[in-house]
């Protein structure tokens, strides 16, 4: 009996591993593309519509034998694929135009933390002392990483920072809206729709700001974005949701702590980002205020 349930474990944990490294890849393949000219609008827009026919394609999957979403379900779909796809991933990719892939994936690494305080603002619930420390030692962390690159870059720095920490909030207000919706829809089934949604928003919003000609990219740039759409968007979902049907998504989202680390290794080697004694122990910092944060107050 010890064989299988290892092997299950095994796999989920490969799988886990897999998936939060290749979604921690996406800021890697952002930071190479703009180096060819091109603005967030545009490079987003392409990153949706590559992906575009992956979530489709796991919204009719997901759906397959279960009831018609009814329209109310519909509206809240709207809504959370706005916020927790569309309006995340713009700032996001705006963001990363002025700081590093490292400050980035530890930004949004604060998640879980500003799911807690949305759960204090709106709904009441209160935070333990233990989740207050780790909230700290977080916030931290990311403080010393911004404060040293605020030191080099500045305004861009500050700018890019509250870019993509309205990233994380958008994040997070879809996670803290979306509990009663997964469990009428299933999670694979609302993501793959709310992710639709999203990709339509992108490729709006490049039509109504863009001209035409804007499509026009470099090269690299299309590859770039479909090698986004595939191995850090659509391949890292399925990989992490059948993590979490092998391991659960508690040790999941614990596994998850490997993405942040391997965005700094990826952004030292490929991008040539500093590596400093500031972005370790603030990565440090982040990785074990979230695990403090996160883990059962039983262990």
């Amino acid at each position: 009996m010890g064989g299988p349930r290892f092997s299950t474990l095994t796999m989920g944990l490969i799988m886990a591993m897999a998936g939060s490294i290749a979604f921690s890849g996406k800021a890697i393949i952002v930071k190479l593309a703009y180096r060819h000219d091109v603005d967030a609008v545009t490079l987003l827009m392409y990153r949706m519509l590559f992906a575009l026919p992956f979530f489709l394609l796991m919204a009719w999957w997901a759906g397959r034998g279960k009831p018609r979403i009814a329209g109310r379900d519909w509206l809240g779909i709207l809504g959370l694929g706005f916020s927790g796809y569309y309006l995340a991933s713009f700032l996001d990719f705006w963001g990363l135009e002025y700081i590093s892939a490292s400050l980035e994936r530890l930004i949004l690494y604060l998640n879980p933390t500003l799911v807690l305080v949305l759960g204090w603002l709106l709904y009441g619930r209160k935070i333990s002392h233990r989740q207050g420390v780790g909230m700290f030692i977080s916030y931290a962390g990311v403080m010393l990483v911004f404060g040293h690159e605020a030191a080099l870059d500045g305004t861009n720095a500050v700018w890019g920072a509250l870019l993509v920490l309205g990233s994380a909030i958008s994040y997070a207000l879809y996670l803290s809206y979306s509990g009663e919706m997964v469990q009428r829809l299933g999670s694979l089934r609302l993501a793959g729709w709310a992710t639709s949604v999203a990709c339509l928003f992108c490729i709006g919003q490049f039509l109504l700001l863009r001209p035409l000609a804007a499509a026009q990219v470099a090269e690299p740039v299309i590859w770039l974005s479909l090698l986004n759409a595939t191995a850090c968007t659509a391949v890292p979902v399925l990989l992490v949701m059948m993590a979490i049907e092998r391991i659960g998504s508690g040790l999941t989202a614990q596994t998850g702590m490997i993405g942040p680390m391997s965005t700094l290794l990826m952004g030292v080697l490929i991008l040539g980002e500093p590596f400093n004694l500031w972005i370790v122990a603030g990565t440090v910092l982040v990785l074990s205020g979230v695990f403090w944060v996160t883990r059962s107050p039983k262990i």
